[in-house]
């Protein structure tokens, strides 16, 4: 399994509407039928109200490598910049 945690810094006040926005273009739920995806995840910080994290798990990095080429991550990244400072990725193990 490939996990990645990845930490968005969003733009004040923006970061819900990003997780909205993320949900309302269909866009998690395309990366949920992926081949490969078992997990896609956003959660929100209790102490820092700009920041967010996704959780993905996917079977192999090459899924994952698949999966940034995408037409629906193409259409998240032309709006992101809206809603988005800076993006973390940090690749970890379940044990």
């Amino acid at each position: 399994m490939y996990n990645i945690a990845v930490v968005f810094k969003c733009l004040p006040g923006k970061r819900e509407a990003f997780v909205e926005r993320v949900n309302a273009e269909g866009i998690r739920d395309a990366v949920l039928a992926e081949d490969g995806c078992h997990r896609y995840d956003y959660y929100f910080s209790a102490a820092d109200s700009t920041e967010l994290l996704l959780i993905e798990a996917w079977e192999t990095k090459r899924h994952q490598e698949v999966h940034i080429e995408q037409p629906h991550m193409a259409l998240l990244r032309s709006f992101k910049g809206e809603y988005i400072e800076s993006t973390t990725l940090t690749e970890f193990e379940l044990k």
